[in-house]
């Protein structure tokens, strides 16, 4: 067993360095000036289209809203990835893994941006609501359905499996952490008990639909976030005279001055890459999924909330867990996971906080756990509407969310990391070619709002434009275009 996991690992390593971050990177900087440097530019624009209101639903109830859409998003990006992830980051990479976590998340909020924007105009009605996301648009945009059931069968795996397992996993190994610091041993028992508790929670949920999803992810995640952010700035005001060391520290390892790490730079960037990646998901194909659901008046104003995602969890999030651990001074290539930010937050307040972090654990990656199932329950909608079918994810993933609570950590990132590029590589396949059509999207959205008006857009705008399955005009909306 340990000699294919040190293959995966190999393997990932070259897979990442020449393969993956190259064109991630130079796909996000053609984004970057294709679109006029929208993911700094409408900065505003995204916090203004984040809270616009939805439409009522077909069946009467209320649609996804945009804020809603971008809580799914944020309820898979913030998890195991903010705090297992950057720790495991900077452990393996250095300090130097920040900065590159932080220049890579500016870069690809203009993927960001394109992917989810492309999502919002080819999605599909679904039970008064919509889904969508790339496998979708690969189908009715590409007109390349076999590369939307590629894509939809690895993002199955990805999220509603192997990612699900790191997050049921990162759970365990937190309350085992924090049951060990009392002094007590953990039972044996603990583990599977943790792991069935987790599956039943999460069944009542997922059983419910995309809609009990979306409410329970509006209500977990901004406190989540607010109370990991709390702890994080009382222990930068805690340490203010080591900020500027630590910053030039930061800078000075991701350029190879004072490399700790045993890869040096290019540790750095891989490490910061790829676990920015697994957290922010910007060009991986996920966000999308959750951003077509959401009922807007026009596709960009999903794409800046998308795009706004990216920032609040790598700038804020991220940056939080990355303070935490490097101010508390850490041992450096162990892969310790959130065992090294739970100590972290040890070393400066004491063994309560300890505590307090495997409460937010528990529920950062208990809110991963049910948007990873909902980014797979989409794209199985996708290859087929057989409920039989969609019962049979249902219980593998509770399945693999078991598993994952008694298995091998190393093993399971590894594998998550892996089917992680393979997502990523057919999601940047699909968008490069679909551009220029979210570019369209964003030309008509600036001009409506040069006119002072809150954008709407419907398909006749864009005449030229194929494939669309919603977006239809009504009469209102005809005598709207023929004004502007």
């Amino acid at each position: 067993m340990e000699a294919i996991h040190d293959a995966i690992v190999a393997f990932n390593d070259t897979f990442w360095l020449y393969l993956i971050i190259p064109v991630l990177a130079l796909l996000s900087l053609y984004f970057t000036v294709r679109f006029g440097l929208v993911q700094i530019r409408m900065l505003p624009e995204m916090v203004r289209a984040m809270f616009s209101k939805p439409e009522p639903a077909e069946d009467g109830g209320k649609q996804v809203s945009s804020f809603q859409a971008f809580a799914i998003s944020a309820a898979a990006r913030i998890g195991t990835g903010n705090i297992a992830g950057v720790a495991t980051a900077i452990a393996l990479g250095g300090p130097g893994a920040v900065f590159w976590m932080w220049v890579m998340a500016l870069l690809v909020g203009a993927a960001s941006f394109v992917e989810s924007t492309l999502a919002q105009v080819y999605k599909v009605r679904d039970r008064g609501g919509f889904r969508g996301g790339p496998a979708y648009y690969m189908q009715h945009g590409l007109g390349a359905r076999w590369m939307g059931v590629v894509f939809a069968v690895v993002i199955t795996v990805t999220f509603g499996l192997t990612f699900n397992a790191v997050q049921s996993n990162t759970i365990v190994g937190a309350v085992v952490t924090s049951v060990e610091a009392t002094g007590a041993g953990a039972p044996g028992w603990l583990e599977p008990v943790l792991g069935l508790l987790l599956v039943g929670l999460t069944a009542l949920i997922v059983f419910g639909g995309v809609r009990r999803i979306a409410r329970t992810a509006q209500l977990l995640v901004p406190f989540m976030a607010g109370l990991y952010m709390i702890m994080g700035l009382v222990v930068v005001a805690l340490n203010l005279d080591a900020i500027p060391g630590l910053l030039a520290q930061i800078v000075g390892h991701a350029f190879g001055f004072q490399e700790i790490a045993a890869g040096g730079v290019g540790a750095a960037i891989v490490q910061g890459v790829r676990r920015g990646m697994f957290s922010n998901e910007a060009g991986l194909g996920s966000a999308p999924n959750a951003g077509a659901t959401a009922a807007v008046s026009h596709p960009v104003k999903q794409g800046l909330a998308q795009t706004l995602g990216v920032y609040v969890d790598t700038l804020l999030v991220c940056s939080t867990t990355a303070f935490i651990v490097l101010l508390s001074h850490p041992v450096y290539g162990e892969n310790r996971g959130a065992t090294l930010t739970q100590e972290a937050l040890e070393f400066q307040f004491g063994t309560w906080s300890l505590h307090l972090l495997t409460l937010v654990i528990l529920l950062v990656a208990f809110t991963s756990v049910l948007g990873n199932y909902f980014y797979g329950e989409s794209n199985v909608g996708f290859l087929t509407r057989n409920r039989a079918v969609l019962g049979g994810y249902k219980a593998v993933a509770l399945v693999v969310t078991f598993l994952g609570a008694i298995g091998s950590s190393d093993l399971v990132w590894s594998l998550a990391d892996t089917t992680m590029g393979v997502m990523a590589l057919v999601n940047l396949a699909a968008i490069a070619p679909l551009s220029g059509v979210a570019l369209k999207l964003l030309r008509d959205y600036q001009q409506q709002r040069a006119q002072g008006l809150d954008p709407v857009f419907t398909r006749d705008r864009i005449p030229e434009l194929t494939g669309v399955q919603c977006w239809e005009p009504t009469t209102e909306d005809r005598d709207r275009n023929a004004v502007t």
